[in-house]
């Protein structure tokens, strides 16, 4: 059976291969990606993709079928309908196509058949291959090595179009009787349902029985249709099975709203074992889309029966919900869900096997951990907890070889994910895992380079409480110095309940540009908001320092060696002026420690913008050229551009700048100086007396005095004459 989720062959775009091909997709991708969004109508990566491959690339007809989707579709909350809908662009490329009755036919059966197999398709249409190849329609089939199809997929969408409902039950009709002759039950029971007008509840049970398999094999697409045609014919508990089974198809690939639809009409009246058994997809979905995990009592789970099966479905439900939380962090949602599992799985006897690999991944997720953490086996609780635990014990490289090695994740049985073993949401997970464990080592450009290609088929968006989106965002800054069009096609593609962190993105991309005080004014406010950002540590901004309070405390979850080189940042940011030698000497010896190219530019930077601003040219050209060569290398071009700009400022003719003698001083103290200390120093520093500044500001003398003491005790200075140089010094530098 042909899997269409995979994307099948390549497609061209403006000449050059999308899939399959030797350039990247999400070059040529990205551009359509930017205008969709411009247009007020973005697109999820994923979801553009199948529409590119579905739609022969052609530009027109995407751009119009991506504005007759709803939100939700393009966001990939909701799949694609199928046909996808007929648009003025497709019905024009097909426009005074003349077919027979029976040449109609046969387009339609293979825009609504299982299979790409030639043979069925013959028997079907009755002609032979070689009289196919000399028919009429035979510029609109591609036949290779026994396979049949259609050379552009957009005939499928004119042709169904065009059949009348009579006509297509027809079609489905034959198409049972040759797929019944040659014994292959799926097809056969597939077409015998999609034949009847009426519903069918003989082919129900089979349909919901395939859809099943197709789902546990990671084919979410196909499952989820099968399994809606399923529910069309099923009644009474055939029925609730089938909406389970459609549900859990969705939500393994990612179609949290679709997933929520199926599964919420199981609560709280649907047959009991479907109801439980769906409980962790709804879990799932409802989570991704509110933006925190439901809190269901244990009482109003308890099945009226003893089943251990019942009781499995309730532990293994729990068991995900305890993670979930911790992603979010939810610690009083994981306690409880915690206690849930607790009873659920000592009612099964599956602690060692259930309970404590999940609890052991939620302690990871919040960054603690218990004495005797367990690790179960699959995708999830063997493979992802291993590298991720390896990532944290400053092992990262070990962790980058365990994600890579995709078939031994995927195989073995995972308690915790058991069915969507390979399922498109477990492979995002392990893709935004793997991008966050580049963006630890340092390598951004192929962190992104890797962000970007899993986007393009899986919904990289869900895992981790929407990390892939913030991480999209931060390499997108990093490397291009802006948000691009996958990034912000990401951010679309997120349901309004997720929160991200978007101001230190703003102030990133200030601080990138040379806005200094601007970029203070988005830490400052992201700091008044409470400084929300992900449980696991991706890059900020500590560069800058707006002043006033201490930051809060916030536990990240980190290898030690990007706690290290966050906390030698956050030293150079600080460091008073008179201890600066000591300071810096002790940061480098530090920062020659890590192994992170973009970790040590970014401190080396640091250093050389203190050692200009002290007017040591020589040493502040030494780190800043240092800084240059390992942004470079890390591929965060942007961050590199930012260095040039402040080297050649250095080497600029002083004569030749006509920058305001005390604007480029003032954005640089914002970092150190409260708003009102920086007022009061760029005031003295102009030559006003504390009488005059104190008139102006309409303060007491006294409150000058206290200010300016602050002032002088941050910057390192000890006079009127010394602020003063000092401010000229710093806007000479910067």
């Amino acid at each position: 059976m042909r899997d269409d989720s995979s994307g099948a062959r390549g497609c061209i775009i403006d000449g050059t291969a999308v899939f399959g091909g030797t350039t990247h997709a999400w070059a040529t991708v990205g551009p359509l990606l930017g205008d969709l969004v411009d247009e007020q109508i973005g697109c999820a990566p994923h979801v553009l993709s199948r529409l590119i491959v579905d739609l022969n690339a052609n530009a027109l007809a995407i751009r119009q079928v991506v504005a007759a989707l709803t939100r939700a579709q393009r966001q990939g909350l909701l799949p694609l309908p199928s046909p996808l809908p007929m648009v003025p662009a497709v019905d024009e490329a097909f426009r005074g196509l003349d077919l027979s009755a029976r040449d109609r036919a046969l387009l339609f059966a293979l825009a609504v058949t299982l299979t790409d197999e030639l043979e069925p398709l013959l028997d079907f249409d009755g002609r032979t291959a070689e009289e196919l190849a000399a028919s009429a329609i035979s510029g609109h089939l591609d036949l290779h090595a026994g396979r049949i199809g259609l050379q552009d997929r957009r005939l499928a969408i004119w042709i169904s179009a065009g059949m009348g409902s009579g006509e297509a039950a027809r079609v489905h009709a034959r198409l049972h009787e040759v797929f019944a002759r040659r014994r292959r039950t799926v097809e056969a029971d597939w077409h015998r349902a999609r034949a009847s007008l009426e519903t069918a509840p003989g082919s129900a049970r089979e349909l919901t029985r395939i859809a099943r398999g197709l789902s546990e094999a990671g084919h979410a697409d196909r499952a989820l249709m099968i399994a809606r045609e399923a529910a069309a014919h099923a009644v009474g508990s055939d029925l609730d099975e089938a909406r389970m089974v459609a549900g859990a198809a969705a939500i393994g690939g990612g179609y949290a709203l679709e997933a929520a639809a199926w599964l919420g009409t199981l609560f709280p009246h649907g047959t009991e074992r479907y109801r439980l058994q769906g409980l962790a997809g709804l879990l799932i979905a409802q989570a991704h889309l509110q933006g925190s995990v439901p809190e269901i009592e244990l009482e109003a789970l308890r099945p009226s029966s003893d089943a251990p099966e019942d009781w499995y479905s309730i532990a293994r439900g729990a068991a995900l919900a305890v993670p979930l939380c911790a992603e979010r962090g939810d610690r009083r949602g994981m306690r409880a869900w915690r206690e849930s599992l607790r009873y659920a799985s000592a009612r099964v006897g599956v602690e060692s096997k259930l309970r404590d690999p999940a609890v052991a991944l939620a302690w990871l997720l919040v960054g603690e951990s218990e004495e005797d953490d367990a690790e179960g086996t699959g995708p999830v609780t063997g493979g992802l907890m291993r590298a991720l635990t390896s990532a944290l014990d400053g092992r990262i490289d070990v962790g980058l070889r365990l994600l890579a090695h995709e078939d031994a994740l995927a195989s073995g049985v995972d308690p915790l994910v058991e069915g969507f073993e390979r399922s498109p949401l477990v492979d995002a997970y392990r893709a935004v895992a793997h991008a966050l464990l580049l963006v630890w080592r340092g390598d951004m450009g192929e962190a992104r380079e890797r962000l970007l290609e899993a986007s393009m088929t899986l919904p990289v968006s869900m895992p981790f409480a929407g990390l892939g989106v913030v991480l999209a965002r931060r390499l997108d800054l990093a490397v291009l110095g802006e948000l691009g069009p996958f990034a912000r096609s990401l951010t679309y593609a997120l349901p309004s309940a997720q929160r991200i962190d978007l101001l230190v993105d703003q102030g990133i991309e200030a601080f990138l540009d040379g806005d200094f005080d601007g970029a203070a004014g988005f830490v400052r406010l992201w700091r008044e908001l409470g400084a929300p950002q992900t449980s696991f540590a991706v890059p900020g901004l500590e560069e800058i320092r707006p002043g006033g309070d201490e930051e809060p405390a916030v536990r990240l979850i980190e290898p030690p060696e990007v706690s290290l080189a966050r906390s030698l940042r956050t030293r150079v940011a600080t460091a008073p002026d008179v201890r600066w030698h000591s300071e810096r000497d002790e940061v480098l010896r530090a920062a020659r420690t890590l192994r992170s190219p973009f970790a040590r530019a970014r401190i080396e930077a640091m250093l050389g913008t203190r050692a200009a601003i002290r007017g040591e040219a020589v040493l502040a050209r030494e780190h800043l050229r240092t800084a240059l060569s390992l942004f470079e290398l890390s591929g965060a071009h942007a961050w590199a551009r930012s260095v040039v700009r402040r080297i050649e400022t250095l080497e600029a003719d002083d004569a030749s700048s006509a920058i305001d003698p005390l604007a480029a001083c003032r954005a640089a103290w914002s970092q150190q100086l409260t708003a009102r200390e920086l007022e009061v120093a760029m005031r003295a520093a102009a030559g006003a007396s504390n009488r005059e500044i104190s008139e102006a500001l309409v303060v007491s003398v006294r409150t000058v005095e206290v200010h300016i003491g602050r002032a002088f005790a941050k910057l390192g200075v000890r006079s009127r004459v010394e602020l003063t140089v000092l401010a000229h010094r710093t806007n000479q530098m910067l």
